[in-house]
């Protein structure tokens, strides 16, 4: 089957690529407004759109970071938002030459029939919702599917449901101008050791890219978003340089060369280790066809809300925090990363996981 190619497939190859530039990677600043007030919580800072609207604003102006940055993937609030100069945020990221991105799934659900597997939602006018976030300056989108390992699973149904699911959506936006992030996590939950993890892995993006091109996804105009290969979260921990070795050995057997980024999420790894891990796979000597990098969301931002706490007087030291982290995981995504060369203190070392984590 040959790829979809509509009025926009240039701008969509050029988009994907450009997101894809070495040295630069992806803020995931599109928690939904509840996950958010989780974050909030636990600085004691009230869920309200004021501290949302405070927050991007500190993230997207701090001095220095747009550089090191390809991508921001907003939530839908975010991107009507302004700077409290009155600048939409969506046009400060243009003009810095950062690509505005949106969140367009509406969350996981049951999948009937399975052990607590799920599916994700949000078909329901996504093409019309896609037209809308492109006029507003939106060039690529994100959808996560969550798929977990257990005795059974991930079961065939929510494998491939969940394939289905992410072509389909990739096939949607690109028809609406958005480049797709496709995003099939992993969950870390459990005692599995790393070689699951990476038998699991593997097959999960057969799959995936097998459905996108059933569905005639244009895969130069796509990027992925995959689950480093780790064991499970009651597991020992493994060395960066094993996990690289896993985690580039089931990519390069199941992603096409075609696809131009690896953008790899962080599922509640520490900052410190999300880099090191990252740093390690590109050390790798071996063939890799794709550019991998980061679309790290807590990975890039867990210290510099500590040290904010919702304070005007913390906003610049929060911002020196932020943009060493970014600092780092841009030379991660060159190889050139030194451990500890964020300035990285306790908090960057600090585990972020979550079980059974939903945005």
């Amino acid at each position: 089957m040959s790829a979809f190619v509509g009025k926009y497939a240039d701008e969509l190859i050029k988009t994907a690529k450009y997101i894809a530039t070495p040295g630069k990677g992806i803020l995931a600043a599109d928690e939904s407004t509840g996950t958010i007030g989780k974050r909030f919580a636990s600085i004691n800072v009230e869920n309200i759109e004021s501290n949302r609207q405070t927050l991007r604003e500190l993230l997207f102006t701090s001095p220095g970071v747009l550089t090191l940055l390809s991508g921001v993937i907003l939530f839908e609030e975010t991107l009507y938002q302004k700077t409290s100069e009155g600048k939409l945020f969506a046009e400060l990221l243009q003009e810095n030459g950062v690509v505005p991105g949106i969140k367009v799934d509406k969350g996981v659900v049951d999948l009937a029939g399975t052990n607590g597997e799920t599916t994700t939602q949000g078909f329901d006018n996504l093409g019309a919702r896609c037209q809308e976030y492109y006029k507003a300056g939106a060039r690529f989108a994100k959808w996560r599917a969550v798929l977990k390992i257990g005795p059974t699973e991930p079961s065939e149904l929510s494998i491939q449901q969940n394939a289905q699911g992410l072509a389909r959506y990739a096939i949607i936006c690109q028809e609406n101008g958005l480049v797709p992030i496709v995003e099939p996590e992993i969950l870390t939950d459990g005692n599995h050791d790393i070689k699951k993890c990476a038998a699991v892995t593997e097959t999960v993006l057969a799959a995936v890219y097998k459905a996108l091109n059933d569905q005639h996804v244009l895969l130069e105009g796509t990027l992925l978003k995959p689950n480093m290969v780790t064991p499970g979260s009651d597991s020992p921990k493994v060395a960066a340089e094993v996990i690289a070795e896993h985690t580039v050995t089931a990519l390069r057997r199941t992603v096409p060369p075609a696809v131009p980024g690896i953008v790899f999420l962080s599922g509640g790894q520490s900052e410190e280790e999300a880099t090191l891990n990252l740093n390690a796979m590109n050390k790798l000597d071996v063939l890799k066809p794709w550019t991998l990098s980061f679309s790290f969301g807590r990975a890039l931002q867990k210290s510099t809300l500590q040290i904010w706490g919702g304070k005007k007087e913390n906003v610049s030291k929060a911002q020196e925090v932020f943009l060493a982290r970014c600092k780092a995981n841009s030379e991660a995504t060159l190889g050139k990363y030194v451990a500890g060369g964020s300035g990285a203190d306790g908090a960057a070392s600090e585990s972020l996981y979550e079980k059974g984590y939903k945005y």
